[in-house]
């Protein structure tokens, strides 16, 4: 595995999560996250490798997942604009049936990845910082698109997620987005603790108000969602149910972390 910066490092948190969930038949049913993680795992310390980690964002992925599946139902003909996607296999979990679907990350990402995903018609990579907007003209215009950001708006400065939120609304006819964003306080927080900094980055922007996002992009804000719904949880060992909830599903993980969805007509 070749030298990474401390924002590529983190996508192999995630990936370690999904394959830890995968193989204990929860959450989330991830194989090719298994078979890369089996492959070329990125050794992970501390709570970057903790199991309650892993389930906070396999369900988080899961509910991404879910989202997907149901705005491709609803906009069956929407290019899928997958923002910083790492290694997920999200485009076979949920993509199967998107008519072009797009994974875009930083280029050194996008090389790993092609080892794994093989380009077709339907499915295109990107290799590019998203903050560099160029990108977006290598994605044909199309009346609808489904964007999704996941464990990305922290890493960009805020005038930089603005600017991209507004360059996508711009050249999408519709636009649906789900984007995860940290809090003020959580950024504070991270700079004491967090799992990210274990693998050297550190979060940028914190996002308290989703309608100022809104006004600044030219997006309206539809809802915030639960990245812990209840029927998730009920899949952990009952053992370690109340457990995760004091951890990852009360009011202090709200406090930190937030999920927001978008939508341009």
């Amino acid at each position: 595995m070749g030298e990474m910066s401390g924002v590529n490092k983190t996508m192999y948190i995630p990936l370690c999560g999904k394959a830890m969930v995968s193989k204990k038949g929860i959450i989330l049913k991830d194989p090719m996250a298994e078979m890369i993680w089996d492959k070329e795992g990125f050794c992970l310390k501390g709570k970057a490798k903790s199991k309650w980690l892993a389930y906070y964002m396999s369900m988080r992925a899961a509910v991404y997942d879910a989202w997907t599946k149901t705005q491709l139902e609803a906009h069956p003909d929407a290019v899928v604009l997958h923002l910083g996607c790492g290694m997920d296999s999200r485009c076979l979990r949920a993509g199967k049936n998107a008519k072009l679907w797009y994974d875009v990350d930083f280029p050194e990402v996008i090389k790993e990845r092609m080892k794994y995903y093989p380009k077709s018609e339907r499915y295109q990579m990107i290799g590019a910082d998203v903050c560099e907007k160029e990108w977006i003209d290598n994605v044909p215009r199309a009346a609808e698109a489904i964007v999704i950001m996941e464990g990305i708006s922290m890493y960009l400065p805020m005038r930089g997620l603005i600017e991209l939120l507004g360059a996508l609304r711009i050249h999408f006819g519709e636009m649906h987005l789900l984007m995860d964003a940290y809090t003020e306080f959580a950024v504070k927080a991270s700079k004491v603790k967090n799992p990210i900094k274990e693998v050297g980055a550190v979060a940028i922007t914190g996002i308290d108000y989703p309608e100022y996002i809104a006004e600044q992009s030219g997006l309206t804000y539809v809802r915030e969602h639960s990245m812990t719904p209840v029927k998730l949880i009920k899949e952990l060992p009952k053992s370690e149910q109340k457990i995760f909830k004091t951890l990852y599903g009360g009011r202090m993980a709200r406090k930190l972390y937030r999920m927001y969805e978008y939508v341009w007509k």
